[in-house]
């Protein structure tokens, strides 16, 4: 039964909602991912002022990484060995059509969450899905939000958290021979230390996890590209050759291709899924469209670049034969490929990336579990300490446990967590594009870094105090107006 909804779901109801949302949204924005794509790193410059400020924001450069934690996991590594597997070569140009029609989802449901985010007393702010249904729709839509909340506590705040677990127990087993149980108590102990110190803890964990895992990886994808170079062009025509059927595509033919790549694409970035915006809300930023574009970039970041280099890691090592396929999978396909370009160390060194990518996912579905949690009730922290334990005992039950049926009942609830929010995206399409049409006007205007006015979005039903930008940072912005006002 789950199989059966898991297909009706992945198959054709998502696969025809996400890639609706993601082109429409790309051609109604005038391809904003495109236009604004040198400014997502002047914004992450400016977002370095705001970083870990007296004020106790996170910073957009912060929201980033926490969010690239999240969307850089086991996809990218055993995700993009299953897509050439089961679609051949041509699945990862389709894979990266899908993650450019994907940074516009994101750059839309990430702008309306930091829109529609709401002030907090600790001086954090808190936002996503839940949040722009119900603000943005309004309270008739309240059922929706909270069957959104519903749906993203079950899945990445229980589910993704053990699955994670487990996945990071089993192959430091394989690869280091440390039993499971071991691996499971120190997860669970290093994670409560984080988890129990709240949001900005969590961002400063990730701040300097994330770039060394992303960076590692990438750094042992560019010694392999080295090792190959003069290959390089035969991989990359091999990729676009297969998915329009002009090489054989082991797996099925060009349709499995264009199968593989999309639902490996979009299950790795999660654009459209919704987890990304309860990240994206918590930053401090002076207009949405700034976390759009950001997270637009974290889209690119992992899909064009993270899967493209497991991609090529795998296409130009022994391990894989166009003409005769593979008869591994999965990590292990990874592994294999890593060790013919490097040695039997890059088996380990999978095993190492996969930890590292593991362990800063259970943080980045802790946080999402916990954003849940505070549209129910606000603020409550004897809720959240009840939740930050149940994490702990999830990590060492799951490092120990088969959690095949758990993994089946996720995907169902991740399916179902999207199409909730892609029903609440498709809706608030229009105040998507005004806020957009905001932030361009200003940048025509000649300033160089737009200022939201909530006053002049009062009909959305905005939270004012969210908006409320420090005074020393609206005097800066105000002057570098002035200064650009002049010179133009």
């Amino acid at each position: 039964m789950l199989d059966l909804i898991n297909d009706l779901l992945w198959g054709k109801v998502l696969i025809t909602l996400l890639l609706a949302v993601g082109i429409g949204f790309t051609l109604a924005s005038r391809f904003v991912q495109f236009r604004h794509f040198g400014r997502m790193f002047r914004i992450l410059g400016a977002g370095h002022a705001f970083k870990r400020d007296k004020h106790g924001h996170l910073s957009s450069f912060q929201a980033l990484l926490l969010s690239v934690a999240g969307r850089v996991g086991g996809g990218n590594i055993a995700g993009v060995a299953v897509a050439i597997t089961l679609g051949g070569p041509g699945a990862i140009f389709w894979m990266w059509v899908v993650g450019l029609m994907g940074m516009a989802t994101s750059y839309l449901e990430c702008t309306l969450a930091q829109a529609y985010k709401t002030a907090q007393p600790d001086g954090t702010y808190r936002g996503g899905p839940a949040y722009y249904i119900v603000h943005g729709l309004g309270q008739r839509w309240h059922w929706l939000a909270a069957l959104y909340s519903v749906l993203l506590l079950v899945t990445f705040g229980f589910g993704f958290t053990a699955l994670q677990s487990y996945a990071v127990a089993t192959s430091f087993n394989d690869a280091f021979g440390v039993p499971v149980v071991y691996s499971g108590i120190g997860m669970a102990l290093v994670v409560g230390l984080i988890v129990f110190g709240g949001i900005k803890r969590i961002a400063r964990v990730t701040e300097v996890l994330v770039p060394v895992m992303a960076l590692g990886y990438i750094l042992i994808a560019l010694v392999v590209l080295g090792l190959n170079f003069a290959r390089i062009p035969e991989a990359i025509l091999l990729i676009v050759n297969s998915a329009f059927g002009l090489e054989q595509a082991v797996g099925g033919g060009i349709g499995a291709a264009i199968m593989m790549g999309v639902k490996r694409g979009l299950f790795s970035n999660e654009a459209g899924l919704g987890s990304a915006p309860n990240v994206a809300a918590v930053a401090y930023v002076p207009h949405p469209a700034n976390q759009g574009i950001v997270q637009a970039f974290s889209v690119f970041i992992d899909t064009l670049i993270i899967c493209s280099a497991t991609a090529l890691i795998i296409l130009l090592s022994g391990a894989y034969d166009p003409a005769a396929g593979v008869d591994i999978g999965g990590v292990a396909l990874t592994q294999t490929a890593l060790a013919d370009h490097v040695g039997e160390w890059g088996r380990s060194f999978v095993s190492v990336a996969l930890l590292l990518f593991g362990f800063s996912t259970i943080l980045y579905n802790y946080y999402l579990g916990e954003n849940s949690l505070n549209f129910f009730s606000e603020g409550n922290v004897t809720l959240f300490n009840a939740f930050r334990v149940a994490i702990i005992g999830l990590c060492t039950w799951g490092a120990l446990t088969d959690l095949g049926t758990v993994f089946a009942f996720a995907d169902v609830t991740m399916g179902l967590l999207a199409v909730a929010n892609l029903v609440g995206l498709i809706m608030l399409f229009k105040p998507g594009l005004r806020i957009m049409r905001d932030y361009d006007e200003q940048l025509r205007a000649g300033i160089p870094h737009p200022v939201f006015d909530a006053a002049r979005f009062s009909d959305l039903n905005i939270d004012p105090a969210a908006w409320d930008i420090e005074p020393e940072d609206r005097q800066r912005l105000e002057q570098e107006r002035a200064a650009s006002l002049a010179t133009n």
